[in-house]
């Protein structure tokens, strides 16, 4: 087997684990604008049962990344982010849970924080995609950094009501869906870039 083959192999399989991940993303962003829609038709009386249910949600969801993490560590570190989304998924469902009694500014802190953890992601994203000199990452730029200022307005926005959020919720949910479908399109020029650099060194 030749060097070429050995290679493309491990790159065939890059290729299915970053469309994987960014798969992903599209579920956690389809997920962010549910929530966001039941914040907005449910309003304020259902506040505290919808902090209850996501903060359990999101303590499942993080110590399934935190195990899937060392389960694959030193493997796709490309997109691998599920330490770190782990462990604040485990803080926000543990704070949801903790402070349910007086969750609607404390829901709406935690909502910002969502929003700006996954704009850093898909920064992270584009920095690696500017790395791998594929031109799309100019766009994905753009869209974490809109995603990263709505995050930032519903943190230190005391006045944003549950509705408010619930739009922004539904908002970042579209633009990270935009970016992240934009990326999947592109991952063949990612993996592209990577055996060129990989046929340098054979």
């Amino acid at each position: 087997m030749s060097k070429v083959e050995i290679i493309k192999r491990p790159l065939e399989q890059v290729s299915g684990n970053l469309k994987k991940s960014a798969w992903s993303s599209v579920i956690e962003s389809l997920a962010l604008i549910i929530i966001g829609i039941l914040f907005i038709v449910l309003q304020e009386k259902m506040t505290q049962i919808l902090a209850y249910i996501v903060g359990a949600f999101f303590i499942v969801k993080g110590g399934y990344q935190i195990i899937n993490y060392f389960m694959e560590k030193g493997q796709n570190d490309f997109l691998n982010n599920n330490l770190l989304a782990g462990v604040v998924s485990v803080l926000i469902g543990v704070a949801a849970l903790v402070i349910g009694d007086d969750v609607a500014n404390v829901f709406r802190v935690i909502i910002g924080i969502i929003i700006v953890y996954e704009s850093l992601v898909r920064i992270n994203t584009a920095t690696k995609l500017a790395s791998a000199r594929v031109d799309v990452w100019k766009y994905i730029l753009i869209i974490a950094l809109v995603m990263l200022v709505l995050g930032i307005f519903v943190i230190f926005n005391e006045g944003a009501v549950v509705t408010l959020v619930g739009w922004m919720m539904v908002v970042t949910g579209l633009v990270g869906i935009v970016g992240d479908v934009m990326f999947i399109q592109h991952v063949n020029q990612v993996v592209d870039a990577l055996t060129g650099k990989s046929n340098e060194n054979i």
